[in-house]
């Protein structure tokens, strides 16, 4: 009736996903799977959320789908190992109390994200290279690292940088790649 609208364009993504999953055992009505999914392709989604939520219906899961997944880690595709990669990772601080300057190198298989260079620089080196997240609806968030937490009254966080330009992801879905060097700049907003 509304050109394959169901709900509005951002509540698509999840009705998609409901109906796929459960059209086996639960149709009220025929839907037109096919008119559903021309409406969402032809919108241009800019909010990640909505993003998101659309996603799986594309590629035929719903959410539900990721606790059968099979994904050993460290691997690819079909099992395949994925060959390693070296990041360059440095914390700077050169706002508040003593300040530093530390890096390295870290291996951690390709295709990794920025967190898991985190996680590994840390296990390597937990001295220097410690650091908290808080989890976002948006992702985990990195708020403190070598025992410098980001402070909302002071206006400071954690920034991100590859070579110099601020990450327009966050350290749970970027991916670095071979050689890149990624800097945890501690600054102002």
């Amino acid at each position: 009736e509304r050109n394959g609208m169901i709900g509005n364009i951002y509540s698509m993504g999840l009705a998609l996903q409901v109906l796929e999953a459960t059209r086996e055992f639960y149709a009220p009505r025929e839907w037109d799977c096919v008119q559903a999914f021309s409406m969402v392709t032809s919108h241009n989604y800019e909010q990640p959320m909505a993003i998101a939520q659309v996603l799986p219906a594309l590629v035929g899961r719903s959410y539900l789908d990721v606790a059968g997944l099979d994904c050993p880690q460290g691997s690819g595709m079909h099992g395949i190992p994925k060959a390693s990669i070296m990041v360059q990772y440095s914390i700077t601080n050169k706002l508040q109390g003593k300040h530093f300057h530390y890096s390295t190198w870290v291996t951690v298989p390709g295709g990794s994200t920025l967190l898991r260079v985190l996680e590994v620089a840390e296990e390597e080196n937990p001295q220097t290279f410690s650091f908290q997240t808080e989890q976002t609806s948006w992702g985990p968030m990195v708020v403190s690292i070598h025992g410098l937490a980001a402070n909302d009254n002071d206006r400071t966080y954690w920034q991100f940088l590859s070579s110099g330009n601020a990450l327009e992801e966050g350290v749970g879905t970027y991916k670095p790649k071979d050689r890149e060097h990624i800097q945890a700049v501690f600054s102002t907003w």
